[in-house]
C-alpha cells in the first residue's frame, strides 16, 4: 500500500494559549511536493461520558458556548489535564460537572474532532450507576445546568437534532449501541 504520510520539515508557533495553540508546519508530501504553510491547531485531549445514574437516567448539561453563540445540550466532560490519564480526567469531570461519582466506567471510543486541522483526541465513555455525592464544583467561567433524561428521551433529542455537539452525538451512538438501545 502506498505511504500517504507527510514529513514535517519545520514548525513555527504563531500563538500559544492555555486552550488553543496555532502553529504553521512546512511539510513534504510523499511525492516530494512541499506544503509551505499548513496550519495546525493544538488543543488538549478531551473526554465526555454518557453518564447513567443508578436510576437509569442519562445526565446531560446545558451551557452557553460563545463561539457558536448557543446554549448547548451536551454530555458532561471536558479537558483531560496534562497530568491525568483519560480515565482519571473523566472521573474528575463527571464529579465536578454533575456531582455524581461513577466507578463503573468503560471506554467506548477515541475520536478526532477534525484531524485535518487538530491532533487532539476525544475519549468517549459510558459511565454507569452514578450516585450523587456532592454539589457541582465548576471553574470560574462555567455556568452549567444538569438535566436528566430517559434513554428514549435522548433518542428523540438526537432525532430532532437537539444535541448540537458532534463529538457527543458520536459517543451517544456508541453508548446506545453498547446498551442495546439502537
Amino acid at each position: 500500500m502506498k505511504d500517504l504520510t507527510w514529513k514535517t520539515l519545520s514548525s513555527t508557533y504563531i500563538h500559544k494559549g492555555p486552550w488553543a495553540t496555532l502553529r504553521s508546519d512546512k511539510c513534504e508530501m510523499p511525492d516530494g511536493k512541499i506544503v509551505d504553510e499548513y496550519y495546525v491547531l493544538e488543543y488538549p485531549d478531551w473526554g465526555n461520558a454518557v453518564a447513567l445514574t443508578d436510576e437509569g437516567k442519562i445526565l446531560m448539561v446545558k451551557q452557553y458556548r460563545h463561539a457558536a453563540k448557543i446554549v448547548s445540550l451536551e454530555l458532561p466532560g471536558g479537558v483531560i489535564e496534562s497530568h491525568e490519564n483519560p480515565l482519571e480526567g473523566i472521573k474528575r469531570e463527571l464529579l465536578e460537572e454533575t456531582g455524581y461519582l461513577f466507578e463503573d466506567i468503560e471506554l467506548l471510543c477515541e475520536v478526532y474532532a477534525n484531524p485535518s486541522t487538530a491532533g487532539n483526541k476525544t475519549y468517549g465513555y459510558l459511565a454507569r450507576n452514578g450516585k450523587k455525592v456532592q454539589e457541582l464544583s465548576l471553574d470560574d467561567h462555567e455556568e452549567i445546568v444538569v438535566v436528566e433524561y430517559s434513554i428514549d428521551e435522548i433518542k428523540q433529542l438526537l432525532l430532532e437534532n437537539k444535541i448540537p455537539q458532534a463529538l457527543h452525538c458520536t459517543n451517544l451512538f456508541y453508548a446506545l449501541t453498547r446498551l442495546g438501545r439502537l
